[in-house]
């Protein structure tokens, strides 16, 4: 009896134990959803139900107009995108930024970081003048570069006709070089960000390797190519991803330097959006054309993926 009592009273000393463990577990849980709740509240208010609402529209026509009622025309938008020359000019102008950008900001970033990535003095200056850029408003970026690539005034082109180039390029003002410009300044806006990005990952890799390629004989170029660039792999893999992505979502840039202009020379998707939705109040047109890119994007990065693997 006395044992069978001992063997109850323990069971029941390490119920009552399991039971406070289970509610300080529970209390570290909810005080740590307290702390991402709102963030999860703004992401399914201004992200998810906008993202469903997209999906929603796209089999729709509808002005945005409280007075008239949404129309339901199924797949008659996409339809339409499939023979719509502009929409194929914008996707086409995308492809083309994102196809130079892409592999300039990365080879950019990728140098300065290397040659960043050293104990030389004053570093921490250099570092943040090429950061700073990332930082700094995107519409005093825009004005200043719009004037640096003026035509007959712009440092720029008083500095190629100073070195011999009598008839330099018009820049924003010309169709063939206005989306060249914008590469241009693309470029030097986003490496400083990704600079960081290889830095740390540079710091990350063991000094022992460069020592051991060091007592081999190891140029600095064969370090870089044997060791360097095969330890960063898959930060470039995160790089190229972000970058795509960047690339094919552009907007702001170009409606700040030319507005999409001149003419139609620097009409990409999100342009192309902006104005079916914004300027034609076409929202279900727009919410379509949202739908491609959005595929275009996720198809991208599948393949980036598998091609990771791969590799």
């Amino acid at each position: 009896e006395h044992r069978r009592k001992a063997l109850c009273s323990g069971k029941g000393e390490k119920d009552m134990a399991m039971t406070a463990k289970q509610k300080k577990v529970i209390k570290r849980n909810l005080i740590g959803y307290s702390f991402i709740l709102p963030n999860f509240i703004g992401y399914f208010l201004f992200i998810f139900v906008p993202v469903v609402f997209s999906f929603v529209l796209s089999v729709m026509k509808w002005n945005g107009s409280s007075n008239t009622p949404m129309e339901f025309v199924g797949f008659e938008n996409f339809i339409r995108l499939m023979s719509d020359s502009t929409f194929k000019m914008a996707v086409g102008h995308t492809f083309y930024y994102a196809v130079f950008t892409v592999p300039l900001t990365v080879a950019a970033a990728l140098l300065i970081a290397v040659l960043l990535n050293s104990k030389i003095r004053g570093i921490v200056v250099y570092r943040t003048a090429f950061f700073f850029p990332y930082i700094a408003s995107l519409v005093a970026v825009g004005a200043v570069w719009n004037m640096l690539f003026m035509k007959d005034v712009g440092p720029i082109n008083e500095f190629l006709r100073a070195i011999g180039i009598s008839n330099p390029p018009g820049w924003v003002a010309s169709v063939k070089w206005a989306m060249p410009a914008i590469i241009i300044v693309s470029v030097w806006k986003y490496m400083g960000y990704y600079m960081i990005v290889y830095l740390a990952a540079l710091q990350g890799i063991s000094k022992e390797l460069y020592e051991a390629a060091s007592l081999d004989g190891a140029t600095g170029w064969k370090k870089l190519k044997y060791i360097t660039i095969p330890m960063l792999k898959p930060t470039t893999f995160f790089v190229v991803i972000m970058l795509t992505i960047q690339c094919f979502k552009v907007f702001d840039l170009i409606y700040i330097m030319t507005g999409g202009g001149p003419g139609r020379a620097t009409q990409v998707m999100v342009n192309h959006i902006y104005d079916a939705a914004f300027t034609n109040f076409e929202f279900g047109y727009a919410s379509a054309s949202a739908i491609v890119l959005f595929a275009i994007v996720l198809v991208i990065t599948l393949v980036q993926f598998r091609g990771e693997k791969k590799f």
